[in-house]
């Protein structure tokens, strides 16, 4: 089968062509177009990114399919949920018109599953059983992934999710948007954090898996103790230390809340998606946890890490070769919970 898929979730318009089936597929071709004028605003503006997306959403399609050298697709996979509303209409508006005008099935795709199938894509080996870390600028989800379609949500963030610490701790140090990057990039030409120690969010040795906050995170609190930090120091002296001791604050934290998941169902591989599974930093302490007991980390490249259409066309063949189709009527939703949810 051969799928077209789109994604215009927040601030990139993509579409790329996925050719196979079940987990033997080949990528045909990725378009990613990012609309770096938000890094002007410090974030990402709604409606500036509806509108960009309109512009985009016609040429990057037809980029993917000359990429691709196709003229013919079976199906249409399109994120529907979650993400901007606005910027969700124009690709799910647009997969609708497109399915329909070439009498093909169309099926929208919940965007942090497209997540989960994302490493899949490079490395054949993610696949399930294993335990998922998904790290975004707008989540932090801790999954047991048993089967493609069958998820355990573990835990989750409270508050800020761990690519949002990253823009706003990013932003008290006085660094770019988006701050990811420049954070670690700060952080890595660190020797070490200095007289600075931030704790450990909901991180406790006598903790259990009864204990409500098991798997959960919270980085409110770390914000706090970094904004604490800048203004009782001297930035300039101290922008570095600051930022290693909050990278690696929250970096221990992910990876003592993975290894609690992964230990408590026994699984062998770990999964990494998201933008922020980008840092080299996350990818190595994870390993270095992991390996010395034989469980694998598959993290993607940045590629296929930040928001990207193939993902989205590979989570929607996997909903289309399980029979499963979306009407006409589709919709786009800010909010929505990971399809296939079973009790933790």
């Amino acid at each position: 089968m051969r799928v077209l898929g789109i994604e215009t979730s927040c601030d990139e318009t993509s579409a790329a062509v996925l050719e196979g089936e079940g987990d033997d597929v080949s990528l045909k071709s990725l378009v990613i177009l990012s609309q770096d004028v938000h890094s002007i605003f410090g974030g990402v503006v709604p409606e500036i990114a509806s509108r960009a997306h309109l512009t985009a959403i016609v040429p990057v399609v037809e980029k993917a399919l000359s990429d691709a050298g196709v003229t013919r697709i079976d199906a249409v996979a399109v994120t529907n949920a979650p993400g901007l509303v606005g910027a969700l209409l124009v690709g799910v508006s647009f997969a609708k018109a497109y399915a329909f005008a070439n009498k093909v099935p169309v099926i929208g795709v919940h965007h942090m599953e497209g997540h989960l199938f994302a490493t899949a894509l490079e490395h054949k080996d993610a696949t399930p059983p294993f335990t998922a870390l998904l790290v975004s600028g707008g989540h932090t989800l801790l999954l047991d992934v048993e089967s493609w379609g069958t998820y355990r949500l573990l835990g989750k963030t409270r508050d800020d999710a761990a690519g949002e610490a990253f823009d706003k701790v990013a932003k008290l140090l006085g660094l770019p948007y988006p701050g990811g990057p420049h954070v670690e990039r700060l952080a890595a030409a660190t020797t070490n954090s200095g007289e600075f120690r931030f704790a450990r969010p909901m991180v406790r040795r006598n903790q259990t898996v009864a204990d409500p906050d098991f798997y959960d995170v919270s980085f409110s609190g770390l914000k706090t103790a970094v904004l604490t930090a800048v203004k009782q120091s001297n930035l300039e002296q101290t922008r570095g230390q600051i930022a290693r001791a909050f990278q690696d604050s929250l970096i221990d934290t992910l990876v003592e809340k993975t290894t609690r998941a992964a230990r408590q169902f026994g699984r062998g591989r770990v999964v990494l998606g998201g933008g922020v599974a980008c840092n080299a930093t996350l990818v190595a302490a994870m390993r270095e946890r992991f390996e010395p007991r034989g469980v694998q980390v598959f993290a993607p490249s940045p590629r296929l890490a930040t928001d990207n259409a193939a993902m989205i066309a590979r989570a929607g063949l996997f909903h289309l070769e399980r029979g499963e189709r979306s009407e006409l009527d589709l919709n786009a939703f800010a909010s929505q919970p990971i399809p296939g949810l079973v009790a933790a």
